[in-house]
């Protein structure tokens, strides 16, 4: 990170200024036998396109929410920086009634019904796979739409980095303060800085599980491995994994 750096989406610039190609995220689902791995310029990539959706697909503007029904995910962390670069507030787990949008994955899609404003369904399916033959009624299927938008993100305002960001476990942080916790748990962590590698277990529904699982390898210069179902792996496997992943450090 640089030191001008206040906002999530402030994170990603600087990591995609300092090495693009090193990867960021990687993915694990122990229940499908997935694995995606996602460069700074790929994520960001996606971050972009996602961001766009929000602005112009959904009109969303600075102070919006939108209720995140999403577990630990590649694609959740897409959607965290996303409305971060716009200024929208990412309500993780939040109530569908209180929000402006949502965006909801499998489990979720009746309870997010409560929501008046657009929603997208994700299928969470390997590769980010689209429905078939639809997705369920009320959404629209994000895999579908997102490819359309442009992959060059500029917000209509400048996103304050006082203003909240995100609500998870019933506490409202601002971007900033996300900044300043990132930076603030990534020694903990075990992340001293870039090449740093953190596999992480822990769920998205906890500010511990989104430091670990996106916000400190992000701030720190490093990388997470995020492990979704990571219970159904035995120790033997995940030895394997952390030498074959180069993991320097876990938090599960």
């Amino acid at each position: 990170m640089n030191a001008t750096d206040r906002t999530p989406a402030d994170l990603l610039s600087s990591a995609l200024a300092a090495d693009a190609a090193r990867p960021l995220v990687t993915f694990y689902d122990d229940a499908t036998g997935e694995r995606v791995e996602l460069s700074v310029a790929t994520f960001a990539n996606w971050v972009a396109k996602t961001a766009n959706l929000l602005q112009d697909g959904w009109s969303a503007e600075p102070g919006d929410r939108v209720a995140l029904l999403l577990p630990a995910h590649w694609q959740t962390a897409v959607w965290l920086l996303a409305c971060a670069s716009v200024g929208v507030v990412a309500d993780v787990d939040g109530d569908p009634a209180r929000a402006d949008f949502v965006v909801a994955g499998p489990g979720e899609f009746e309870r997010g019904l409560a929501c008046s404003g657009d929603r997208y369904a994700l299928s969470l399916a390997p590769l980010g796979r689209r429905f078939v033959p639809a997705p369920p009624e009320g959404y629209a299927d994000y895999a579908v739409d997102v490819p359309t938008f442009a992959d060059r993100f500029v917000p209509y305002a400048p996103v304050n980095p006082e203003e909240p960001a995100l609500i998870v476990a019933g506490a409202e942080l601002t971007g900033a303060e996300i900044v300043e916790r990132a930076v603030g748990d990534a020694a903990g962590l075990g992340l001293t800085g870039p090449g740093s590698r953190l596999l992480s277990g822990l769920p998205y529904d906890t500010w511990e599980g989104l430091s670990a699982g996106l916000y400190a390898p992000l701030a720190s210069g490093g990388s997470v491995v995020l492990c979704r179902n990571l219970s159904l792996l035995g120790e033997e496997e995940l030895a394997k994994r952390i030498d074959t992943e180069r993991v320097s450090s876990t938090a599960r």
